[in-house]
């Protein structure tokens, strides 16, 4: 006779351990991959916010490096207690220092000599084609009729074009610097307000030279500072970086009329967005040593709205240093 085993089953209470033991396993699985998930959209974020970063910088350093003049921050003053040389912007924001009503961060150079938006081979700076850029700027040297740059605090004061027109730094006079290499008002600015003439020294250009070589010595008017016959033909266009809730806006001047005067002037200029998520924008401009070239340092700061990662970028840049 043939033996045979009993075959035994699961017991309730082993089957209750293995169904426990593999709800374990899942769980612990599954936290595993929602960290791996939490930890990978963490790196992609880092990764958008520093290419948007990147991105910024790229701007304004290219900007800063091809341009003849800084326009915006402004060297501070002795007579402020707030640093004009520092302009500091955070989200949520940052409070202002001293007697100025609001932190804002802007930077601003005259049009750097690679921009030609309307492609006729010629700079955009150079307004009047001459082959000479801001040579012949008017009293109004950003020609917007605002004092400074229009719908820019240039001072850090927390103001907006408060004061004269012709006033390019926002001061309380105007025309008080000529351009001479010389700080003419002792603000700490050098060349920063010139008037019409732009060398304040009555003579069309140069007195006693022949500007434009043409066998002519000082003919014309003395707010012709090229000597071609015209006068006041060449402002600066600027342009200008500013924080706005937390988006870097670039405004760059363009060669066509858009504000719709029947003129091409500092009013005519495009925006756009070169970064978003930012959380801490600084430009200071440092003070030269010994006479040496114009140098901003830049900090920007950027925070990732879902993993809160935060990415730092700092460079310093020589004013024209690629020129």
């Amino acid at each position: 006779m043939t033996g045979y085993h009993k075959q035994q089953g699961v017991t309730i209470i082993e089957l209750l351990v293995a169904v426990a033991l593999g709800a374990l396993i899942v769980a612990g699985m599954s936290a595993v991959m929602g960290e791996l998930t939490q930890t990978q959209a963490a790196i992609q974020e880092r990764n958008r916010l520093t290419e948007n970063g990147r991105f910024a910088m790229e701007r304004m350093v290219r900007a800063l490096s091809h341009s003849r003049r800084l326009l915006v921050p402004l060297a501070d003053k002795s007579f402020t207690n707030w640093p004009e040389n520092i302009r500091e912007e955070t989200v949520p924001a940052s409070p202002p220092v001293g007697d100025s009503t609001k932190a804002t961060a802007v930077l601003a150079v005259t049009a750097p000599e690679y921009l030609d938006l309307d492609a006729n081979g010629i700079p955009d700076a150079d307004n009047d084609g001459d082959g000479r850029i801001d040579e012949d700027t008017p009293s109004d040297a950003t020609w917007d009729l605002a004092s400074g740059l229009t719908l820019i605090d240039d001072d850090g004061d927390g103001l907006v074009d408060e004061g004269n027109s012709d006033s390019d730094d926002e001061s309380t006079t105007a025309n008080d610097d000529p351009i001479n290499g010389v700080d003419d008002d002792v603000d700490g600015n050098v060349d920063e307000d010139p008037a019409s003439d732009n060398n304040n020294d009555g003579c069309p250009g140069l007195c006693g030279v022949d500007d434009d070589e043409d066998g002519q010595i000082d003919e014309g008017s003395s707010s012709d500072d090229d000597e071609d016959g015209q006068a006041d033909e060449d402002f600066y266009g600027a342009v200008v970086f500013y924080l706005d809730d937390g988006v870097i806006k670039e405004r760059t001047p363009v060669p066509w009329d858009i504000s719709g005067g029947g003129l091409i002037s500092g009013l005519d200029f495009i925006t756009s967005d070169i970064a978003t998520n930012v959380t801490r924008l600084r430009f200071e401009r440092l003070l030269p040593a010994g006479g040496g070239p114009q140098v901003v340092d830049i900090t920007l700061e950027l925070t990732g709205p879902d993993s809160g990662e935060t990415v730092n970028l700092h460079t310093r840049v020589r004013i024209g240093g690629a020129l």
